[in-house]
């Protein structure tokens, strides 16, 4: 075995991504999502003695620190931490947004991510060994109409991300930023809150990233010589980039 990889989100998207990348390296896997089902086909594919898998919901401060605490031999030692749980919820502009959904998003794209960061962290500072991929977006630096509170939910993870490396400066622990653009995944599922047609027609007539193409960004970064730290990656299709200011004009009377 080559290490320990604890992946949060790993029932679907890119943390299964990232679990099937390392699974197939030879890595140990601590597998997490709130969903056990998809879990347990991981496990199965790669086999118990490889895979533990924990039930959990990252907003639950007090499960997550349970869950590192306990973490049996020979899965304790985690080297490198995939924090793929995140998602997004409604595309209403803020004036009409569902201030549940907001919530939602905080506590899990936010409060999740530091829950696991600092239950895993001290661990790797006390070995001096040690890599915390964080999972961004492009809606955490570019924003756009109905991206309000996700993208500043991703714009907390880009600079959390930053930070980190600079207060484990002078540690061997490395941190990364995956900012995604437009990955077909489940997310815009979750998003739409199960309306498979509104979410197909978001990558109609177009070819977005896939999960896979993530986890092998995922996989490099953390791959690299020790002594160099990939401080964030911004990646888009080919088919996405940016577009002109947007400007609003008023309608001149005859």
């Amino acid at each position: 075995m080559k290490g320990t990889v604890f992946i949060t989100g790993a029932s679907s998207g890119f943390g299964r991504a990232c679990a099937r990348r390392y699974g197939k390296e030879g890595w140990r896997l601590v597998l997490a999502a709130r969903r056990r089902e998809p879990l347990v086909e991981l496990q199965a594919e790669f086999g118990a003695d490889s895979v533990h898998i924990i039930t959990l919901d990252v907003r639950d401060r007090e499960a997550v620190a349970e869950a590192v605490a306990s973490l049996p031999e020979p899965f304790c030692r985690v080297e490198i931490l995939v924090a793929s749980a995140g998602l997004a919820q409604g595309l209403e502009p803020a004036q009409r947004a569902d201030l549940d959904d907001w919530e939602t998003m905080v506590d899990t794209n936010i409060k999740g991510l530091m829950y696991t960061v600092h239950a895993l962290l001290p661990g790797m500072v006390a070995r001096n060994h040690g890599h915390i991929v964080t999972m961004g977006s492009t809606a955490g630096t570019w924003p756009y109409p109905g991206g309000n509170c996700y993208g500043g939910t991703k714009a907390f993870v880009k600079k959390f991300a930053e930070n980190l490396r600079a207060d484990l400066l002078g540690s061997r622990v490395r941190v990364t930023n995956i900012e995604p653009g437009m990955a077909e995944t489940e997310f815009s599922l979750v998003r739409f809150k199960g309306d498979q047609d509104r979410s197909a027609k978001v990558y109609q007539g177009t070819e977005p990233l896939t999960a896979p193409d993530i986890a092998d960004i995922v996989w490099w970064v953390t791959s690299l010589p020790p002594h160099v730290n990939v401080n964030s990656m911004e990646v888009m299709s080919i088919n996405q980039a940016w577009g002109p200011y947007a400007i609003h004009r008023e309608e001149q009377a005859d």
